[in-house]
């Protein structure tokens, strides 16, 4: 798949421009409420390759969300530090792609948010210091699990 092309479950097809345009949209029907973007990515290993799968989440904190979502394949990765690294350099790409629309387009207010496929249980655990410090580092607060449901929850589902 097109590494700037998503798919939304209801629009289909979308580039970066038209989800900035329907994440706006959506956020100013309804100014007065809390609004999140989520960006998380999460893989799976399967027959040779690697799937990379990165969602972007407009969360209406209350009620409810809309997302989207790529699929990079990739050759195998066998090292799971590779993995976590590449998921979140994936992350931190659409992410800074965002905040700079945002930033551009007068809708600054609206921070992205970060969800990282690491945990305090798991093979994971050891990475965390990490891959938090580089995420903080790049300027985005970053949640892990059971708190990153954008990675573990919404890309998950796409990576099968």
């Amino acid at each position: 798949m097109n590494r700037t092309r998503f798919i939304s479950p209801t629009k289909g097809p979308l580039d970066l421009d038209q989800i900035f345009a329907d994440i706006v949209s959506h956020v100013e029907t309804q100014p007065q409420n809390d609004h999140k973007i989520i960006v998380g990515t999460d893989s799976q290993n399967t027959r040779g390759e690697c799937d990379f799968v990165t969602a972007i989440i407009i969360h209406r904190v209350g009620k409810g969300a809309r997302y989207y979502y790529r699929k990079i394949h990739q050759k195998h990765v066998t090292s799971l530090k590779q993995r976590i690294f590449y998921e979140a350099s994936l992350s931190l790409e659409t992410a800074g792609r965002l905040a700079g629309m945002l930033a551009k387009n007068g809708h600054s207010d609206l921070n992205v948010e970060i969800h990282l496929d690491v945990g305090e249980e798991g093979q994971t655990k050891e990475l965390i210091r990490e891959i938090v410090g580089m995420v903080i580092g790049s300027g985005f607060n970053a949640k892990i699990k059971p708190d990153s449901y954008g990675a573990s929850k919404v890309a998950d589902k796409h990576t099968k």
